[in-house]
């Protein structure tokens, strides 16, 4: 067992193209994986594997996955060739009982939402990685829940991880506002963060708010953050900002961290532009 619990975080991941840059987000994830002991594994749960099951990867040696269009060679050459942990697979399936979750033996790997973070995190990929699905057929309490069923794995020294973005609207991109927020995105970024930082049990109550539908249109990124919320409940609360702003109006790249004081928010540029060709709603960001 761990003589404290194991730090957990959630990041907006925003645009793939953060995996080979550096700017004030990717700097923020830089810094905490350096202030972060080092875990015995990472559990990932990723906007980017959404599907109509709980699962969880249990391939010792995950691919790599270039989950996204219209972007450079470059980054579809990216690697991160960290091991899998079948065992924490098996050990998370038995804490979560009665819930339900299955061993993904073959048909995952390590996607995007998870590999562009922790290629800044733990650049030497040496840290087994697992990934937990986000089940697209349950409700935000089942989401909040689970990721309160997986707080004994920070006892044992894993850093569970969510990574999406709370406010994730496509659509709504305008490449004018590279570093900007229209007015119900950061109204919304800021119920958010009221909640996650006062009272993360309630997170289910942002779905009244008159904002949801334009900043969650489809909940694959902002589920993830459920897991956090979950663990801060189970843990009492404890959650900090670890870097926050905003990106062509409908992305929030809010970060939380829970149960470690965060790094200050390094100064830099701001993260990637965006590509307009294929539209943004087509490059599975």
């Amino acid at each position: 067992m761990a003589e404290t619990p194991m730090p957990a975080a959630f990041v907006g991941h925003g645009s793939p193209m953060n995996a080979l840059e550096r700017n004030r987000y990717t700097s923020a994830w830089a810094r905490l994986g350096a202030e972060l002991p080092k875990p015995r594994a990472i559990l990932v749960v990723s906007a980017h594997w959404y599907i109509h099951a709980t699962a969880v990867t249990a391939m010792p040696r995950p691919r790599t996955i270039h989950d996204f269009f219209g972007f450079p060679q470059e980054l579809f050459d990216l690697q991160y060739p960290a091991p899998g942990a079948p065992e924490l697979a098996a050990e998370i399936a038995e804490i979560v009982k009665p819930t339900w979750v299955g061993a993904d033996i073959d048909s995952w790997g390590i996607d995007h939402g998870t590999w562009s973070v922790l290629t800044h995190m733990f650049p030497a990929a040496d840290v087994p990685v697992v990934q937990l699905s986000v089940n697209a057929m349950k409700p935000l309490e089942y989401h909040l829940e689970l990721g309160a069923k997986l707080a004994p794995l920070r006892e044992r020294g894993v850093f569970v991880l969510g990574s999406g973005n709370v406010v994730h609207n496509l659509a709504g991109i305008d490449p004018n506002l590279p570093d900007d927020g229209f007015d119900w995105a950061r109204r919304f970024d800021d119920a958010a963060r009221e909640l996650v930082l006062g009272d993360p049990g309630r997170l289910p109550a942002l779905a009244e708010s008159p904002d949801w539908a334009a900043a969650v249109p489809t909940d694959d990124h902002f589920l993830p953050l459920a897991y956090l919320a979950g663990l801060g409940a189970a843990a009492g609360g404890g959650t900090d900002v670890l870097v926050d702003g905003y990106q062509y109006g409908s992305l929030s790249m809010t970060a939380y961290t829970l149960g470690i004081t965060p790094p200050p928010a390094p100064d830099g540029p701001p993260g990637p532009r965006v590509a307009t060709d294929p539209a943004p709603q087509d490059q599975n960001i």
